[in-house]
This record gives structure tokens, C-alpha cells and sequence, in this order.
């Protein structure tokens, strides 16, 4: 009876384990299918069931994670446990003596060496020649600089090379004030339109000539391309509207796609008036539209950008003749044509020059670039073989770095 209860419960068991064994295999591997499809692995799918592409919890977290990680921070946003930061402090005004570093730095290892000496000997000269050519004051400007040097040595007026260093310094500013730097400049308030009740017309003798309208002076910018116009008379706008003179621009570059564009945001940041034409189109028409717009709007001041052109292209420069003659057209009278140049073409620059000056009679240079290269010296060159004053440098890429031309500061700054 025993044996034949314990065979029966040995069978029992048996047959269980044969029951269990088949649906633990069976359920684990449902589960191992069901996790293989929650992480899109590949694996059978019974009939008339459809695998699912959800992700499983810890895939979703993972997911936010990686999102939130590589989601692009404005940082001009303020966080919702930081503040947003308070403005930095205003950027420091351009000073010659900060931007012309590169300058500084040609003519420092020369100096020093001629300093550390202490005497003049051939020596010293040769050195003097190099530093100043190097710096691209030109050849002809360097030998007038340099013989007047030498005789004043000779006749003993020159003791040392401290002194000597310091008389090229003195020379160099004398030369570089020659010319009348003085930019064309309307009055504080200029521009404003007259009222005719505050304002009533002039009677009597002489009350057509009075009542006349005033002239609408013309400021343009010329120069080839790549030398920075249009930014140069976005920042002499700014510079204008800020002393309370009513400014209008003309966007005289038809060529460039992006100018007049570019202008506009000029226009828009010196809250000032813009007349621009077509894409393609003459852009003389241009410039006598915004001298007529001026004359009718109450404007003191017409700044017409124009397009780049190669001072050898005969009939581009041609082209600026004419926009010449029609912005001195009445109402119109052109005080200054500004001849724009990069500093950092050196010697090429003076051949730019000519031309521009022999076709459209410029009045002053505007010297862009200048904190940006060892060149500086080409302001020596434009002011003695064309006698051609510098009116304005740039010295960085801000708005107020357009600056005045200060012979002294720049000399002081170079040495």
C-alpha cells in the first residue's frame, strides 16, 4: 500500500512538472517577446497580433533627457530659478593709443633699438628707413622726412637718439597737419521745417531771394569695392542724427542686393529717412530723388552711399561723374565727396586716390581699418603726395569708432 501510494504521488509529481515546466517556458518566452518588440527588436509576432513601436518607461525618460539636453538655449531667456543677468558695463570710447596696437608694435622693435644705442651713426639711419617704409609711409614722404633729419643733425639742432626719435615724432605731426581736416558740418538742429505761421514768409525788397529754399547739402561716398562705404555712411549718420541734424540717406548702391538692405538698418537705427530705387537702376536718379525728397521733408543733410568700382574701369568712373554733376543740381550742393579707403591695402591705396580725386574731386579720406594693421603709416602718403587731408579713421567695428582724425593722438600713438 505504501510502495503504491508513493509510485501514484511520484507520477503525480511527475506529470505536474511536465505541465509547469512547458509554461514557464512558454510565458517567459512571451515576455521575452513582448520585450523585444517594447524596444523595437525583432522578433515573431503571433498571427492576428500587431507589434507595438511604444517605448517602455525608461526609454521615455531617457528620451526627455536627451531632448531637454540637446534643445538649444537662448541665453538671452532668463531661467525660472536664474534672473537674467543686468547689462555689462558700456564699451570703452576708441582711443588711438588702444587700437593701433599692430602699428605700435611695427615700429616699437625700430625705436628701441635706435633708443638703446643712445648715439646716430649709419647705422641708426638705415634702421629709421626701414621702420618707416615697413609702416608704409612711402618712399618719397620717408626721404624728405629723413633729410631734413639729417641736416638738422649735422647743423648740431639734433643731440642723441632720444632726441632724435622725438623730432620724427614732432616732423611727422607738422606734416600730417597741413590740411584742413574739417568735415562740412551743418549746425546743431539743422534741417527743421520752416513754419509758416511761427515762421511767416519775408515781405519787402529782396523777399524772393530770403524766402528761397535752402540748398540740401550732398555728402558722398566713394571708394572700391570691399573698403566698407556703406557701413562708413551708416556710422556718419548716426553720428549726425545724434547732434540733432536731420539726416537722409540714399541708398546710391543699385548694384549690390544687399546695400540698400543694409542701409535701411542704418536708416532705422539713426531713426533716419532712406530713398532707395531699383535693383539695377541708375543710380543717379537715386541720389537727385533723395536731394528732392530732402529739399520737401526739411532735411540738412544727403549721405549718398555708391557702388564700389575699380579706380581703372573708365566707364564705371565716368558713372560717378555724372552722379556728381546731379547731386549739385539745385536744391543740391555737394560739400563733400569722402573717398573711402582700407588701411590695410597700403601703397595700392594711393593709386585709388588719383583717380578719384582727378574725376569727382574729393574733398577729404576716410580711413577704414586702421586698428587693423601695421600700415598706418599710408596717412603720411595720402597727405603729402596728395595733400588730400584724412578727416575720419576708423578704429574698430562699433558705432562710435568712426572717429575724427587727431594728427597728434595718432602720431603720440604709433610711437
Amino acid at each position: 500500500m505504501i510502495e503504491t501510494s508513493l509510485v501514484a504521488s511520484g507520477s503525480e509529481v511527475l506529470i505536474g512538472l511536465a505541465v509547469a515546466v512547458p509554461l514557464l517556458i512558454i510565458g517567459g518566452g512571451v515576455a521575452f517577446a513582448v520585450r523585444l518588440r517594447g524596444r523595437g527588436g525583432k522578433s515573431p509576432v503571433p498571427p492576428g497580433e500587431v507589434a507595438s513601436d511604444a517605448a517602455t518607461d525608461v526609454e521615455l525618460a531617457r528620451s526627455a533627457e536627451a531632448a531637454e539636453a540637446a534643445a538649444p538655449v537662448d541665453e538671452r531667456a532668463p531661467t525660472p530659478i536664474q534672473a537674467a543677468p543686468e547689462p555689462g558695463p558700456a564699451a570703452e570710447p576708441a582711443t588711438y593709443r588702444g587700437r593701433l596696437g599692430k602699428a605700435r608694435g611695427l615700429l616699437s622693435g625700430y625705436l628701441g633699438a635706435i633708443r638703446s644705442k643712445g648715439r646716430i651713426d649709419t647705422a641708426t639711419w638705415d634702421e629709421l628707413e626701414e621702420a618707416l617704409i615697413r609702416a608704409d609711409v612711402g618712399v618719397g614722404a620717408t626721404d624728405s622726412v629723413l633729410a631734413d633729419l639729417k641736416t638738422r643733425v649735422k647743423g648740431g639742432e639734433i643731440d642723441g637718439a632720444d632726441a632724435l626719435v622725438e623730432a620724427l615724432k614732432a616732423d611727422l605731426v607738422a606734416l600730417l597737419s597741413t590740411a584742413d581736416a574739417t568735415l562740412a558740418l551743418p549746425g546743431p538742429g539743422s534741417g527743421s521745417v520752416v513754419d509758416p505761421v511761427v515762421d511767416p514768409p519775408p515781405s519787402g525788397p529782396g523777399a524772393a531771394d530770403a524766402g528761397a529754399a535752402s540748398p540740401v547739402d550732398v555728402w558722398l561716398f566713394v571708394g572700391v569695392n570691399g573698403v566698407g562705404k556703406t557701413t562708413t555712411v551708416g556710422k556718419v549718420a548716426n553720428r549726425l542724427a545724434a547732434s540733432g541734424v536731420k539726416v537722409l540717406l540714399a541708398a546710391g548702391d543699385t548694384f549690390r542686393a544687399a546695400a540698400g538692405e543694409q542701409l535701411s538698418q542704418w536708416a532705422s537705427r539713426a531713426d533716419a529717412d532712406i530713398v532707395r530705387g531699383a535693383e539695377g537702376g541708375d543710380p543717379s536718379s537715386v541720389v537727385f530723388d533723395a536731394v528732392q525728397r530732402a529739399e520737401a521733408k526739411g532735411h540738412a543733410v544727403v549721405l549718398a552711399d555708391t557702388a564700389g568700382r575699380l579706380h581703372n574701369k573708365v566707364n564705371l568712373i565716368e558713372e560717378l561723374k555724372k552722379i556728381r554733376r546731379v547731386a549739385g543740381r539745385p536744391p543740391g550742393r555737394v560739400v563733400e565727396v569722402l573717398l573711402v579707403l582700407d588701411a590695410t591695402t597700403g601703397q595700392n591705396g594711393l593709386a585709388q586716390a588719383k583717380v578719384f580725386l582727378e574725376a569727382v574731386d574729393v574733398t577729404g579720406v576716410v580711413l577704414t581699418k586702421l586698428d587693423g594693421t601695421a600700415k598706418g603709416g599710408i596717412v603720411v602718403a595720402i597727405q603729402r603726395e596728395l595733400g588730400l587731408p584724412v578727416k575720419l579713421v576708423g578704429l574698430g567695428e562699433g558705432v562710435d569708432d568712426l572717429v575724427d582724425f587727431d594728427p597728434a593722438a595718432f602720431v603720440d600713438a604709433l610711437f
